[in-house]
C-alpha cells in the first residue's frame, strides 16, 4: 500500500528541516493527505483504463469492463477477451492491446506484480514491459499501490510546475532539472512528490 500519513509526514519533516523552501511551503499548505491504491493487477489495469480520459469516462468504462467479465477483470478473462467485447466495453483499440498486453505478461510469468523488484529502476524497468505503462505510471504505480519511499516522477507536469514555484525559480523546471533537484532529497523523494500535487492543487505557492 501507499505511503501512510505518518510516513509521509515524517518525510515532509526533514524535507522541511533539511530546506526553507520547503518549510514555507509547508507553513502555507500544511500536509497533503496520503494517496493510496491497493497493489496488484487491477490497479494496474485501472491505470491504462484511466489514460487520457476523465475521471468520470474511465469510471464508466471500468464499471462496463466488470459488469463484462467480472470483478476486478480477472486476468484470464481480459487475455481471452476478443476485441468486440472490449470495445463495446469503451476500451480504444490501443488500449486493448494494452490491457491484453499486461494480461498476457502475467499469465505467462513473465510479470509477477506481487513480487516486483526491489531496486526501484529494475521494478520500473519490469513494469514497462507492459505495452502502455511507461515511467510515469509505473512510478505511480510504485508509490501509490507499494508506498516505495523514494520514488520521484519528475516527468510529472504538476510536480515540476509546484517545484517551480516552491523553490520561486521563476519558472517550470524540465524533467532533468527537476531530477537533478531531487536528488538531494533522498531517501524522501516519494513524499516531496506528494506534497509538489498538494501545493499544486492548493494553488498557495
Amino acid at each position: 500500500m501507499g505511503l501512510s500519513q505518518e510516513e509521509l509526514n515524517r518525510g515532509i519533516d526533514a524535507l522541511a528541516a533539511r530546506d526553507s523552501n520547503f518549510a514555507r511551503a509547508l507553513g502555507h499548505a500544511g500536509y497533503p493527505p496520503p494517496r493510496i491504491r491497493p497493489p496488484g493487477y487491477t490497479t494496474l489495469l485501472r491505470t491504462i483504463v484511466g489514460q487520457q480520459v476523465s475521471v468520470a469516462a474511465a469510471t464508466s468504462i471500468w464499471n462496463k469492463l466488470e459488469a463484462a467479465f467480472g470483478e476486478g477483470c480477472p486476468v484470464e478473462a481480459i487475455a481471452a477477451a476478443d476485441f468486440d467485447a472490449l470495445r463495446a466495453c469503451g476500451l480504444s483499440g490501443q488500449k486493448q492491446s494494452y490491457a491484453k498486453s499486461l494480461a498476457e505478461l502475467i499469465i505467462a510469468g513473465e510479470l509477477d506484480v506481487s513480487a516486483l523488484p526491489a531496486d526501484d529502476e529494475e521494478a520500473i524497468a519490469l513494469l514497462t514491459k507492459v505495452k502502455g505503462i511507461g515511467r510515469w505510471s509505473a512510478e505511480i504505480y510504485l508509490l501509490f499501490a507499494e508506498g516505495r519511499p523514494d520514488i520521484w516522477p519528475a516527468g510529472d507536469l504538476a510536480v515540476q510546475e509546484a517545484i517551480g514555484r516552491i523553490f520561486q525559480l521563476g519558472a517550470r523546471p524540465s524533467e532533468k532539472q527537476t531530477r537533478e533537484l531531487g536528488e538531494v532529497w533522498r531517501p524522501y523523494r516519494g513524499a516531496a512528490a506528494i506534497f509538489s500535487w498538494h501545493c499544486y492543487n492548493m494553488d498557495v505557492i
